[in-house]
């Protein structure tokens, strides 16, 4: 049987399978980004399927970009973005697109896209989206499907989707979760899983599952841990592993592993944790990075991650960020890029323009 590094993607017009060649209806990823006919496709490791060339290619090169976005810069609510490069240089200011707000969530959905979703426009929350296409363009803004509320999480899962998880409203502290569909489309709430609570953090890990962790309950800091399926299904907690605190943020690194990091509990932290690929939680590491809380982070440049912004002390809004290697490694401050502020939100986006 002849083994293939990459094919010419042709829709046959029977399903026939021979012994050198695919089936075009079980082995092509049709989903995630469609091939075209005559477009070259090369096989994935990462969903064992047939997928564009140019998808698998820029991931494994490193072209994934990211954005930050919103957040209160201390003069008020911002719809300010920051587009980070593929080498992890962070952009000045893009302002005035979208609802200004804090306390949002942003995840990538749609294998190279973004989303920004819900928050606290200054008078009351929301439930606003904004998409963010393959080029970075935010978009106007749409009223997405749930519960209004604030201070939630988000994150991909499934290789081409995205869940918006817990939050707070007005009825106090939430335990519910929003799928995003491949197109991104919001669905309807999904309740009760999990112990409720706000200023918590996801991220994505394992190629196509995701991870919410830590955030504040009905009484105190928590460091709970809920994983994602790469169905979209919200586990039960599991407890007890890393600092409890706020205020974090949390990304993808190393092509399938996680790290959550900095923080808040009674002071700013710069504690990080690393996921492992199975979605273990790693004890504390301390001491890399200036302490603050409401950062966010993402995943750039394919295997890598960014923590951008955040408050050194509830009041003091700074920006730095710190790159982290692909081994999980955080590096030192760097400082001065982008106007200063915290309750943004963060995701990864453009692995194909």
């Amino acid at each position: 049987m002849a083994t293939y590094k990459s094919i010419k993607y042709i829709i046959p017009t029977e399903a026939v399978e021979h012994t050198d060649s695919i089936n075009a209806l079980a082995d092509v990823d049709t989903t995630t980004v469609a091939p075209s006919v005559g477009q070259t496709l090369k096989w994935s490791a990462t969903n064992s399927r047939w997928q564009p060339a140019d998808m698998e290619e820029a991931a494994a090169s490193g072209t994934q970009k990211a954005i930050f976005g919103f957040g209160n810069s201390g003069s008020g609510m911002s719809n300010i973005t920051n587009l980070v490069s593929s080498s992890g240089v962070v952009s000045a200011d893009t302002t005035g697109i979208g609802t200004a707000r804090q306390d949002i969530a942003a995840a990538s959905y749609g294998g190279d896209k973004a989303i920004f979703g819900f928050g606290f426009d200054g008078s009351s929350l929301v439930n606003t989206i904004n998409l963010v296409s393959n080029a970075g363009i935010v978009a106007t803004n749409s009223t997405g499907s749930g519960t209004v509320r604030y201070r939630l999480s988000a994150a991909g899962y499934g290789t081409d989707k995205a869940i918006f998880g817990f939050g707070s409203g007005y009825s106090g502290h939430l335990s519910m979760s929003n799928l995003v569909s491949s197109s991104g489309v919001v669905a309807t709430d999904t309740t009760g899983i999990g112990t409720a609570r706000s200023t918590l953090q996801a991220t994505s890990y394992g190629s196509d599952k995701a991870i919410f962790g830590f955030g504040v309950d009905a009484s105190d800091d928590t460091s709970v841990t809920n994983l994602v399926s790469n169905t979209g299904i919200v586990a039960t907690n599991t407890t007890g592993v890393g600092t409890a605190r706020t205020g974090l943020g949390a990304a993808r690194y190393g092509g399938d592993k996680a790290i959550f990091g900095f923080g808040y509990s009674d002071n700013a932290l710069s504690v990080t944790n690393l996921v492992s690929n199975v979605g273990v939680v790693s004890s504390d590491t301390t001491g890399i990075g200036t302490a603050r809380s409401g950062a966010q982070a993402a995943g750039y440049g394919g295997d890598k991650a960014i923590f951008a912004f955040g408050n050194t002390d509830q009041t003091t809004r700074v920006s730095m960020s710190n790159l982290v290697s692909n081994a999980g490694v955080v590096s030192s401050d760097t400082t001065g890029v982008g106007t200063a502020r915290d309750g943004l939100a963060a995701a990864g986006y453009s692995t194909t323009a």
